[in-house]
């Protein structure tokens, strides 16, 4: 019965955790046109095939759309310690013994671990000098920028 709890945990944890990879803030990401002569003249199509072909360019040069800072593996850790101790002091506070407090703090730290998972997800940021480096490049070919969705 605890295996099939940690498991439907996490599994709502890795759905979380997919839902936060979108939306302006998200590494996903792709930038929006403002209609200039440029954009009204090739069509939204064709602009984002350019905005494509600039994001491939800035791979190319070294960059990654998101900040690498582990922000989720941070999270997890964080996110088992605490749940672990807690779980344990718990335990031992409600005079479980140590042997239980052992098995609440398992628990504990895959539950806080998955928890922890999830709020580093949403910590997950843009690189902005990706983002930089895509306008530019799309500035250079007559499109201005002025956000991302």
């Amino acid at each position: 019965m605890k295996t099939v709890s940690y498991a439907l945990a996490l599994g709502v944890s890795c759905l979380m955790v997919a839902c936060a990879t979108t939306g302006s803030a998200s590494p996903s990401a792709k930038p929006v046109f403002y209609p200039n002569a440029k954009l009204n003249a090739v069509g939204q199509d064709k602009a984002n095939q350019e905005a494509q072909s600039c994001m491939s360019q800035a791979i190319g040069a070294g960059l990654t759309p998101d900040e690498k800072d582990n922000a989720i593996a941070h999270g997890a850790e964080k996110g088992a310690a605490v749940g672990g101790v807690a779980a344990a002091v718990g335990a031992l506070v409600r005079g479980k013994g140590v042997e239980r407090a052992v098995e609440s703090g398992a628990g504990g730290a895959a539950v806080g671990g998955a928890a922890g998972a999830v709020s580093g997800a949403f910590h997950d940021k843009p690189n902005t000098t990706y983002r930089h480096y895509v306008q530019r490049c799309l500035k250079d070919r007559g499109y201005e920028v002025i956000g991302w969705n």
